[in-house]
């Protein structure tokens, strides 16, 4: 019973943080006019949100994504991405919704929101994407000479990644070959998002002293990216583990092992609203540092992606070097987060809020695709050493 209200009490104290952000920071931030004091209250917007709600929440959805794949037989990739890639979402859509509401208005203020939700939305499937190509890159590296490495050298904090004879639980090739395949449809979706926005979306009258052309990803082609994320979801949706009865079963499972369904999904929910509330007031804060420190607005995008992302970079990094070596669960996850992230910039699209500047729109997606293409072959290759 103590474990019980530990348990919830944790859950409950992120909402309540969140909702202390919404509600309570957010308020003071909009209420003052000095340019220090808003620069402060949005960084310890930025802090408490990023280091304390979203890194919590990621852990609930670590502990119960196993349990549910077992009795739901769905891939635990996508029900880890289903979670962790709601902050992303949240965030250009959020961001998205402001630049709705400013284009009648001030359509340059609108743009620059459009633009941080683009550059948010791919700006993390970047760091999603390098992050777990350098996960795997240790992980073969541990492999191919047969000991252990930190995975971050000199930083023994982060953790130690073993070779895959030490693991108690392995990736079947089942899983691995599912991975190769939702990244290579990844690389496909993200190449119809640029060639839709650069073909179908040029802006012929971009904001005045915008500098560079404008792109915008139209509501026809985001109507079709959805469709077609949503289908390789639906594809990709079944389980490939291959279930291991003497596997290992860490405490936090254990306990989610004894509760029902009901109780594992009010405990996503509850996170998802704390989520969601602190990505709100996130997006806010990245504005008003951006309109203090005269930074565009484009980079604070791609930094914020570092927020919306780590979810994802804090589950991946958790399966690498964790003992139950659940590392076929990651690479899933990641390729089905950066597509539900997609998903997400479709909704923005069909919103009508999510450009991107011309050399912005060169640069997010070569550096995502060429990732993705490592990403795929060190997967290939983890795949030779099982």
């Amino acid at each position: 019973m103590k474990f019980l209200k530990s348990r919830v009490v944790y859950i409950l104290t992120l909402l309540l943080v969140a909702l202390f952000l919404r509600f309570f920071l957010l308020s003071l931030l909009e209420d003052t006019s000095d340019k220090v004091l808003s620069i402060s209250i949005a960084s310890l917007i930025l802090v408490i949100g990023a280091g304390f709600v979203l890194m919590g929440t990621a852990n609930v959805i670590e502990e119960t994504t196993e349990v549910l794949q077992e009795r739901t037989h769905l891939a635990g990739g996508l029900l880890q991405s289903l979670g962790t890639a709601f902050p992303d979402m949240v965030l250009g859509i959020v961001a998205a919704l402001v630049s709705l509401k400013l284009q009648a208005t001030d359509y340059t203020m609108a743009v620059n929101y459009a633009i941080i939700a683009a550059s948010t939305t791919f700006g993390s499937n970047i760091y999603n994407v390098a992050h777990a190509t350098w996960c795997l890159l240790r992980q073969n590296l541990a492999n191919a000479k047969n000991k252990n490495f930190l995975m971050f050298p000199f930083l023994p904090m982060f953790g130690t990644v073993r070779p895959m004879q030490d693991h108690p639980t392995k990736p079947s090739m089942q899983e691995l070959d599912t991975a190769i395949a939702v990244s290579t449809a990844l690389t496909v979706l993200t190449t119809v998002v640029a060639l839709s926005m650069v073909i179908f979306g040029h802006v012929a009258t971009p904001p005045k002293n915008f500098g560079t052309d404008l792109y915008q990803l139209i509501r026809p082609a985001g109507l079709f990216v959805f469709a077609f994320g949503v289908a390789i979801l639906f594809l990709f949706r079944k389980t490939q583990k291959v279930e291991n009865p003497e596997k290992e079963i860490v405490a936090e499972e254990q306990y989610y092992r004894n509760k029902s369904n009901l109780v594992i999904w009010i405990h996503l929910a509850l996170s998802g609203a704390a989520i969601l509330f602190a990505a709100e007031s996130m997006v806010h804060a990245i504005q008003v540092i951006c309109v203090a420190t005269n930074l565009p607005f484009v980079v604070a995008g791609i930094l914020a992606g570092v927020i919306g992302c780590l979810g994802e970079m804090i589950v991946v990094h958790n399966y690498s070097v964790n003992p139950a070596g659940r590392i076929g669960d990651a690479v899933v996850g990641v390729a089905m987060d950066n597509i539900v992230t997609i998903i997400g910039a479709s909704i923005v699209a069909i919103m009508g809020g999510i450009f991107l500047g011309g050399s912005s729109l060169i640069l997010v997606f070569v550096i995502i695709l060429s990732f993705n293409t490592v990403l795929i072959a060190q997967i290939s290759k983890l795949k030779n050493a099982l």
